[in-house]
């Protein structure tokens, strides 16, 4: 018998697996020790993180809504301006009157609240609306119960106040090509501009307009007291 049959089966056999090197048995154990210790979430957490998810950002909205209320508000008054400046503007360059409408739910559109310009033809031309613009932003024409009135005084009987009468004279409201602001009769008038987010007082804004010059000016309440421009 040769010496290396002799050794088969002696204590010296260690017998090793046939086809199998060390290394790919190492190798092998190490990948299912792996996978014993990889696992995924269990419907539970997933659950508790998710809950806990929803929580924060519910706090992040409620947190973040005033902030956003003043956003729509200041969007809103300076819409105001820019048209009055507009209008002003186009009379000037245009040598035209420029009417000024603040509308409330006019008919054939949507409900809301607009601002129209007008530039007046005269004898020789048709009257042409050269700007029809919505309020955004759930801001409205509107005063508050107590909400003062701004450092220009114009007067705030009522959000659109303008020659001490509700939403202007009957003969309308323009700009003349001086840049004056006028009624229909040619007087040049002063007025105001209130507007806000229904039932939120903070929210109050004001454009004034000062006839003489056809100055525009804004301003936005503090503590529904005071106001500021």
């Amino acid at each position: 018998m040769h010496f290396a049959d002799r050794l088969q089966g002696s204590p010296f056999d260690y017998g090793r697996p046939e086809g199998v090197s060390v290394r790919e048995r190492h190798t092998n154990l190490e990948a299912r020790r792996g996978g014993d210790q990889v696992r995924g979430f269990s419907m539970i957490e997933m659950c508790v993180v998710l809950a806990i998810s929803l929580v924060i950002a519910s706090i992040a909205v409620i947190q973040i809504q005033p902030a956003l209320q003043q956003v729509r508000a200041n969007t809103a008054k300076d819409l105001v301006m820019t048209s009055l400046r507009q209008a002003r503007e186009s009379a000037i360059s245009d040598r035209r009157d420029i009417q000024v409408e603040f509308l409330v739910n006019p008919p054939a559109n949507p409900p809301g609240n607009y601002v129209r310009l007008t530039r007046l033809g005269g004898v020789c031309c048709a009257n042409t609306v050269i700007s029809f613009i919505a309020i955004p932003g759930n801001v409205v024409f509107t005063t508050y119960a107590g909400e003062p009135d701004t450092p220009d005084a114009f007067g705030n009987n009522a959000p659109i106040f303008f020659a001490n009468v509700a939403n202007g004279p009957a003969s309308g409201m323009m700009y003349q090509s001086d840049g004056t602001f006028v009624s229909g009769t040619g007087t040049p008038i002063n007025g105001t501009v209130f507007m806000g987010i229904p039932n939120l007082p903070g929210t109050a804004r004001a454009v004034t307009v000062l006839g003489a010059t056809g100055r525009i000016r804004a301003y936005h309440i503090s503590a529904t007291t005071t106001w500021f421009d």
